[in-house]
């Protein structure tokens, strides 16, 4: 594909194999082509790793962060249960928002929590609202110990972001989906490895080997679920997608 930016004419030329348009520059299309290249070299440059929560990395999109606390303010889950800790920055993240809701805890879970990290964490002032499990995510004495922290009248929000693998990503849907409240959401973050495996930090492999493929996967196979992404609390632009890693994320549960 070759993009060609006209400033001056306020046109975008887009030549590609199924053929050639020229947009309007500030126009809704042209911001999408845009906004996935732009997100596409955000990647190469890892633009993620420069963020943090309160003190701790956090390696997300910030679009993708402030669209998820619409979601959770919407849900008001009791828990928010996240595979996935590295730095444990998206766990402050969601620590800080139950404290401001006034209700709700975080369950954090990785097969490896490094010492440093597990230090941090534990030392944070929002650790009250967070607990922290080590271990495979889909091995059952861990599926096991999850699901007995949660109480059938709780509602559940459930965020995928350990193992990326369309495996993984689908055993541990199968494992934890049912523990998703009826308008909640599972989420299979990181689908953006499909829109990168040609990129020099990405692999050809993640062309069909990436989250969004299990999400799509496993909603085929389970009908109580759909994918959609939740609908913006507040919109006076023209644009209705996501400037997102996550693409076709958002399983709600009906």
């Amino acid at each position: 594909m070759k993009l060609t930016l006209d400033t001056d004419n306020s046109t975008l030329t887009v030549v590609s194999d199924t053929g050639n348009q020229t947009l309007e520059l500030n126009s809704r299309e042209a911001f999408e082509i845009l906004s996935h290249h732009w997100v596409r070299l955000g990647w190469q440059m890892k633009y993620t790793y420069t963020f943090s929560w309160m003190g701790r990395p956090v390696i997300q999109l910030p679009e993708d962060m402030v669209r998820m606390q619409e979601v959770v303010y919407q849900v008001r889950p009791d828990i928010i249960i996240e595979t996935g800790v590295a730095h444990g920055g998206s766990l402050i993240f969601y620590a800080s928002l139950m404290k401001a809701m006034g209700k709700g805890r975080v369950i954090g879970l990785d097969i490896e929590i490094r010492p440093h990290n597990r230090k941090a964490i534990e030392g944070h002032e929002l650790f009250e609202y967070v607990t922290l499990l080590e271990g495979d995510s889909v091995c059952d004495e861990v599926v096991s110990t999850v699901k007995n922290q949660v109480s059938e009248d709780e509602t559940v929000l459930l965020i995928l972001d350990s193992n990326h693998t369309k495996a993984h990503v689908l055993a541990e849907l199968n494992a934890y989906a049912d523990l998703v409240t009826p308008g909640s959401y599972a989420v299979a973050t990181d689908g953006v490895m499909a829109w990168v495996h040609d990129t020099p930090r990405g692999e050809a492999a993640w062309a069909e080997d990436n989250p969004m493929a299990a999400a799509i996967e496993f909603a085929e196979g389970h009908p109580e679920f759909v994918i959609e992404q939740p609908e913006w609390s507040f919109n006076e632009s023209p644009l209705n997608a996501n400037v997102t890693h996550w693409p076709m994320a958002w399983l709600r549960r009906v």
